[in-house]
């Protein structure tokens, strides 16, 4: 009768063990890290940023004959969403609330006024001038006060954003944001505004030159 020999449980190798400590090792520093556990260590792996950009060059230069009357200071919170149409929303399909702010001038172009838009007395007491309406200008986004609120995307577009080099690209509702502004511009009084402010500058002006009696009217 033989007695069964009982096999001895393996050893781990000595290169085994240093692997797996120093994972054990690495575990609990990124967890630490994380988790603000052990202090200084955010500051040790903080991001640093550099900025290497080449000097901005003049590429042309243009003459503005415009008189900036009035600006106007507009928000929108646009909510945009994108569907697939034979998709569920968390397979497919993008949502976002965002927050535009940006402004809108008002200006009177005065180099479109002409020599028989301004007519002076002999004496140099009265002048009329008739200058063309007040304009908009495009509306600009102020990146410091815009922001997106909230982001939703389907799993599909969440992959694709590791493989883009835009990942949550915000351009289609700042385009719209701008556009919604514009159009509240357009409903506003802002031109009008305009026309009054500049109507005030000018009368200002001419009467500190002399002139005692000033009338400024506006066409297309």
């Amino acid at each position: 009768m033989t007695t069964p020999v009982k096999r001895l449980p393996r050893r781990m190798p000595g290169w085994a063990k240093v692997v797996a400590a120093l994972v054990l090792v690495l575990v609990v520093f990124f967890a630490g890290l994380r988790l603000s556990v052990l202090p200084g260590l955010k500051d040790l792996f903080g991001t640093e940023t550099h900025d290497r950009s080449g000097p901005a060059l003049l590429k042309s230069v243009q003459d503005i004959s415009r008189y900036d009357a009035a600006s106007g200071n507009f928000q929108v919170v646009v909510d945009l969403e994108k569907d697939a149409k034979l998709l569920p929303d968390a397979i497919r399909g993008t949502r976002t609330l965002y927050v535009g702010a940006g402004t809108v001038d008002a200006y009177v172009d005065l180099g479109k006024v002409g020599e028989d838009d301004v007519k002076v007395n002999g004496d140099r007491t009265s002048a009329t001038l008739r200058l063309p309406h007040a304009r908009l200008g495009k509306p600009a986004l102020d990146p410091d006060r815009s922001y997106a609120v909230s982001k939703q995307r389907g799993l599909f577009d969440r992959l694709g954003d590791l493989f883009s080099d835009n990942p949550n690209g915000e351009q289609a509702v700042q385009k719209l944001a701008v556009r919604h502004i514009g159009d509240a511009a357009k409903e506003s009084e802002l031109t009008a505004r305009a026309e009054s402010n500049t109507t005030g500058m000018l009368e200002g002006l001419l009467r500190s030159l002399g002139f005692k009696e000033v009338r400024v009217s506006y066409g297309s």
